[in-house]
């Protein structure tokens, strides 16, 4: 990476912390600056006491210099605590505006870049990063050692630069101290680099068994997979494996400490050899009478806290560009673009209901995948219809519902609402005629009445009848706090445990109350018992109302409640029809899969 790319990500975290919490920041700033300049107070009012009691100064100027010592002091010390008791608030702060940021680009980002295996692989390493200290962290503690250490190198030549204006002290001795501070600068430079590029190789060695390690912390902590582990006596297994991964850690880490030594000693020996040459040349301007011993007092302990700051110094920067290299990928994940096209029509609202959704020659692929998930789809309906769509596993029917809701855009064709490309209206808008209950819903761990109304505020009136539309008012009397009830127990421990026939009941309710001119259920009925399927059926029409409403089903008695059937096959429609219709052609599609499915109806098998 160039010097550069360097500085444009520098200027680009340092924003991104003014940015998260300007407060924090600022007071990071402050307290660094307080912290690097605390400590040459005592040192310079101390040499001049010392030198004071030498030379026999008045009593006055003596006590002046001891209250100037402890009144600054005091003052930089309380400044410091009252910036520091807001750090604690201030931080949480900082991080918590981080922790947003993830989610608002989870909300801002396509669809379709959310469903990417590579974008779920990037946002996990840089989340694995960020916990083991790279990213955010490091560039706030790398900012902080920049401030702290350029103020005290600035501070320490200050107070040395008179050392070099001494006559007594050779311009060889002179050099060889300024030859000295280089080598360590020079050394500092290579050892530090050295030992980023260390730490680097260890992390990126690392990065498969960090989110491994993870998986299997959700796998041992969640009590979802309890029951499994118990019962399939897997619990042993994950255990070890988990204690393998450890050692692997431990095994690496223990490696790269033992070659960080290799850089780490030759940097010490240098140091405390540099520090004997400078009490040598220090002694002998001592000796001719040239030094007070509170300025060889001052000028040693500058000179030593001038090494280190800038042993520190370069170090900062190594980690500085370190931490950059984990900070470009940081910044890659927030700058995944969405590539979908917002559109700025309205959404036409019409008194008649005159709608139509026509698929034209629509073909799909998948991102970064070759094979088509759809070919060349055509379809017409119109809106108020109830549409059902049925065939095997894997047929395409979920990726038509997720093209027309615009959670991807098809790769060939094009799809319309009453003649115009979905594509042209405002996403938003268009995104809001849809109420769906996708195969993998989620319910939150909140209120019943929230994860209805999917909102914190809510019509009680309404989210209860759409409960009881959906089949959960039996269950709604039972509950304790009613709408209030905390689904699960994660913030409450008085929420319930809900079955997976009961959750899709919730779902149900959840897209009647969006109150959104379509509806599309996907498998719908999959986790219900029969008398609870029987019940969604039979109250379909009251249910859907004049809502559009389209049904995924791999059971084929939910299509006879429809207006048209579309059966799909290899990622395209074969048939569509009624069911009626469809039954007739004993050589079709339908025809073979409801005979299929025949034992499971009262009615008798055609044949």
């Amino acid at each position: 990476m160039k010097l550069r790319e360097h500085f444009k990500l520098f200027i680009r975290g340092w924003k991104l912390l003014f940015d998260l919490s300007r407060k924090y920041t600022w007071n990071m700033i402050i307290s660094t600056i307080l912290e690097a300049v605390t400590p040459y107070i005592p040192l310079y009012f101390s040499a001049r006491i010392v030198d004071g009691l030498f030379m026999g100064a008045p009593l006055k100027r003596l006590v002046f210099y001891v209250a100037m010592t402890i009144g600054i002091s005091f003052l930089l010390s309380v400044l410091t605590s009252y910036i520091n008791s807001q750090k604690g608030y201030l931080g949480g702060e900082l991080y918590r505006s981080e922790g947003w940021l993830y989610t608002k680009k989870a909300m801002e980002m396509a669809y379709e870049s959310m469903e990417d295996r590579e974008t779920k692989l990037l946002l996990e390493r840089v989340k694995k990063e960020s916990q083991t200290g790279y990213n955010l962290w490091y560039l706030e503690s790398t900012i902080r050692q920049l401030l702290l250490n350029i103020t005290r190198v600035i501070a320490s030549i200050s107070m040395t630069l008179s050392f070099f204006l001494l006559p007594s002290v050779s311009i060889y001795g002179k050099l060889g101290v300024v030859l000295g501070i280089a080598i360590i600068i020079t050394y500092s430079l290579f050892a530090t680099k050295k030992i980023a590029k260390l730490d680097s190789s260890f992390m990126d060695r690392c990065v498969d068994a960090n989110i491994y390690s993870g998986k299997l912390s959700e796998l041992l902590d969640d009590y979802g997979y309890g029951m499994d582990l118990r019962l399939y006596d897997m619990g042993d297994r994950v255990s070890r494996a988990s204690a393998d991964n450890d050692y692997y850690f431990y095994n690496e880490s223990t490696k790269t400490n033992r070659k960080k030594l290799r850089f780490q000693m030759p940097g010490t020996a240098i140091v405390e050899i540099l520090r004997f040459g400078l009490y040598c040349v220090l002694m002998a301007a001592s000796l001719a009478g040239e030094l007070s011993v509170g300025l060889i007092a001052q000028y040693i302990t500058c000179c030593f806290l001038l090494l280190k700051a800038v042993e520190a110094l370069v170090g900062a920067m190594q980690l500085l560009f370190a931490n950059n290299v984990y900070m470009a990928r940081y910044f890659s994940y927030f700058d995944i673009p969405n590539n979908m096209y917002q559109g700025s029509l309205t959404v036409e609202k019409r008194d008649d209901n005159e709608y139509y959704v026509e698929f034209r020659d629509v073909s799909f692929k998948y991102p970064n995948t070759e094979t088509y998930a759809l070919r060349h789809v055509n379809l017409k309906f119109k809106v108020g219809e109830k549409l059902a769509i049925v065939g095997e596993n894997g047929s395409g029917k979920t990726t038509m519902i997720k093209l027309m809701c615009r959670l991807y855009d098809p790769t060939e064709g094009e799809i319309l609402l009453n003649g115009v490309n979905i594509k042209k209206y405002d996403y938003n808008e268009y995104m809001a005629a849809f109420s769906v209950v996708f195969q993998d819903f989620k319910l939150l761990a909140m209120t019943l009445g929230q994860n209805v109304a999917a909102a914190k505020e809510y019509d009680e009136e309404k989210a209860r009848e759409c409960l009881v539309k959906a089949g959960f008012g039996d269950r709604l009397k039972t509950l304790p706090c009613g709408l209030e009830t905390y689904l699960y127990q994660h913030y409450s421990k008085d929420g319930i445990e809900i079955s997976g026939g009961e959750a899709q009941k919730i779902a149900l309710a959840r897209a009647l109350y969006k109150g959104a001119p379509f509806i599309i259920l996907d498998e719908p009925t999959s986790a219900l018992d029969p008398i609870s399927e029987y019940e969604v059926y039979s109250k379909f029409n009251q249910i859907s109302g004049d809502k559009t409403a389209i049904y995924i089903s791999h059971r084929l008695a939910s299509c006879r409640f429809c207006d048209k059937i579309a059966v799909f096959s290899n990622g395209g429609i074969v048939q569509s029809g009624s069911h009626e219709e469809l039954i007739l052609d004993t050589s079709g599609k339908y025809y073979a899969l409801w005979n299929a499915q025949a034992q499971y109806y009262t009615d008798t098998q055609v044949s």
